[in-house]
């Protein structure tokens, strides 16, 4: 925790109206909100109800400011958890850094259970995409949102009747889809691998609500080793953990969108779990099919990850390891 100065400044910021049930849920259980604030932005934060006294340098007191009072208004209606604190946060960075489409993007998916908000400039252009494009990729690192958001999008696009069905498409198994060496039927060997996704529709529409659109086949569940032969029309499909396709399969993938639907692949390519030698079919699309009107790219950076800030961290410090490995310096060796 940083220690305070004598002739360190303090800010003095009042959160009004004084609501002792919004005012806990920004402090956190034992104040660890709060902590979390100090930790990141290199401050010390007292409080007296609503009343908190903020010390430090004033450019990380002032944003320090902004947190306060963004999570003050999350909290007039919903809990505040150390992801939100996060994401508002690395909102006030981007911003105070000249990014755009940050806090105030008013990008929004509405899904059964809660309302979602894009954070950040690569969140709320991915939005907007799946939204305006039939066909979107959404490239980047993990616990950037790529997936939760693809699922949200279903969700309303499924709500609002701009989609008949979603399906929920993976490769099942992550080098080369052996399913006849998981036990189980269909359904029991592919369910570890798509458990984010269902993970995700669960929280947005409800055990049950899943359950039964499930069984009547709103929702249907599709490893990508058997998408050969179909047409899907008027259909929200979403592909994940795409950098494990080969080209063959992602080509294969691709050509099965029909009338009325949309489409919406994601991946990391940094993170292909193929055989030594094969090219990702996530890393080769990019080459091919970028610039052709009515297909969306989007890229996401360490500066975009909404999990533990640890992880932001790893996500940088890999990427850093793996340009070190590619520079001039290591050609030939």
């Amino acid at each position: 925790m940083p220690e305070q100065h004598k002739s360190e400044p303090s800010l003095t910021v009042v959160l009004t109206p004084d609501d002792p049930r919004r005012l806990a849920r920004v402090g956190g259980q034992f104040d660890e909100h709060l902590r979390q604030i100090e930790r990141q932005l290199g401050i010390r934060i007292n409080s007296r109800g609503n009343r908190f006294e903020l010390a430090g340098a004033d450019s990380a007191a002032q944003r320090g400011r902004r947190v306060l009072e963004d999570l003050f208004d999350i909290a007039e209606t919903e809990e505040v958890d150390a992801e939100r604190v996060h994401m508002a946060l690395a909102e006030h960075v981007r911003a105070d850094s000249g990014d755009e489409g940050s806090a105030d993007s008013g990008v929004v998916i509405n899904t059964r259970r809660r309302a979602i908000r894009a954070r950040g400039p690569h969140q709320v252009a991915y939005t907007k995409a799946m939204r305006e494009c039939d066909l979107t990729f959404g490239i980047g690192p993990a616990g950037t949102g790529k997936t939760y958001l693809a699922v949200a999008a279903a969700v309303e696009a499924l709500a609002s009747d701009s989609v008949r069905r979603i399906v929920l498409v993976r490769p099942a198994v992550e080098a080369g889809e052996r399913l006849g060496f998981l036990p189980g039927d269909l359904t029991q060997k592919i369910d570890p691998y798509l458990r984010p996704m269902y993970d995700a529709l669960y929280e947005m529409m409800g055990f049950d609500k899943v359950g039964r659109l499930i069984e009547r086949h709103v929702i249907e569940i599709a490893p990508l080793a058997f998408m050969r032969g179909r047409s899907l029309n008027e259909s929200f499909v979403i592909l994940d953990e795409a950098q494990n396709t080969t080209p063959e399969q992602m080509k294969m993938f691709l050509t099965r969108m029909g009338f009325g639907s949309r489409a919406v692949v994601t991946g990391d390519i940094t993170q292909t779990d193929l055989p030594r030698g094969k090219e990702s079919g996530l890393k080769q699309v990019g080459r091919i099919l970028n610039g052709v009107e009515g297909i969306a790219f989007i890229h996401f950076g360490a500066e975009d990850v909404v999990r533990h800030p640890l992880v932001q961290k790893i996500v940088t410090a890999y990427a850093r390891e793996e340009q070190q490995t590619q520079s001039p310096q290591h050609e030939g060796e």
